[in-house]
């Protein structure tokens, strides 16, 4: 009887979500001040769209106090509690938006990730195993609490033009990147977004060396589940990966997910991520 909830921003696929009785509740997607709700009435196709075709601005806006509270009531009327993942803090006032309003029940309780998209992810997909298995609510949060700084949260960016429009790209930054071929990696560290390695070629080829570098001989990764997780990568370029993911480790459970358009907004199409857990 404990109901796990998250932000859309987790990017789980539909199938685990509905497998494991998981609801998600959507994050604002501003069109030209127009609002949509990820995943409800936007995919990244159609913010794709509005961008490269439309040459319409686009960003996100958190769940606010008043949302969350509509959201939280019936799941901590019918259930025994309710355990709520958010997406980082340091990416979005989600956090402190729900944990405000969980202060209207006894029952609900929020975890800050200190990660986003299936990084997050893993957090909800856990929680919900637990649940399924029977712990308390103080046992999952206690273990899901534990396993936030074992996450391993990586992404290659084809392209700087969406972080640019987003203003966390500079016009020397973009032009240096699109000049040199550089795709660089994003990781998530403490809770915050940092750049990495720098990779410098085709995508194929730096999503190749990418992967090598996350996994070939790595001794602290966990191989329960790997989520390999893009946005509108073409079919080729992620059967290539998964190859590659095959050949340099043996991942008991590796999940293809879609990045939502909370992060698909900031990190542009083709973008693509390894999310594991460590050790």
């Amino acid at each position: 009887m404990i109901k796990i909830t998250a932000d859309s921003t987790c990017d789980l696929p539909p199938k685990i979500l509905n497998a494991l009785n998981i609801t998600v509740t959507p994050l604002h997607v501003l069109v030209d001040n127009v609002n949509f709700r990820d995943g409800i009435n936007i995919t990244q196709q159609d913010l794709f769209k509005y961008v490269e075709v439309e040459n319409k601005k686009c960003t996100t806006a958190a769940i606010n106090i008043y949302e969350y509270e509509e959201f939280f009531a019936p799941f901590a009327k019918a259930y025994e509690a309710v355990i709520h993942i958010n997406v980082g803090a340091h990416f979005s006032s989600c956090y402190e938006n729900a944990k405000m309003a969980a202060q209207r029940f006894d029952n609900v309780y929020i975890i800050d990730s200190q990660n986003f998209s299936t990084g997050s992810g893993h957090l909800v997909y856990e929680a919900a195993l637990l649940a399924k298995q029977g712990y308390s609510a103080e046992e999952i949060v206690e273990k899901i609490e534990a396993l936030v700084p074992k996450l391993n949260t990586s992404f290659v960016m084809d392209r700087l033009d969406y972080l640019k429009k987003g203003g966390r790209c500079t016009n020397i930054e973009l032009f240096a990147s699109t000049l040199l071929k550089i795709k660089p990696m994003i990781e998530v560290r403490n809770g915050e977004m940092i750049v990495g390695k720098k990779y410098r070629g085709t995508l194929l080829k730096c999503l190749e060396k990418y992967i090598k570098d996350r996994l070939q001989n790595n001794k602290d990764i966990d191989y329960s589940r790997l989520f390999i997780t893009h946005s509108m990568c073409p079919p080729e370029i992620v059967e290539q990966v998964k190859a590659w993911v095959i050949q340099y480790a043996q991942f008991h459970e590796v999940i293809e997910a879609y990045a939502g358009t909370a992060l698909s907004v900031h990190a542009g199409p083709n973008t693509l991520g390894l999310f594991y857990k460590r050790k």
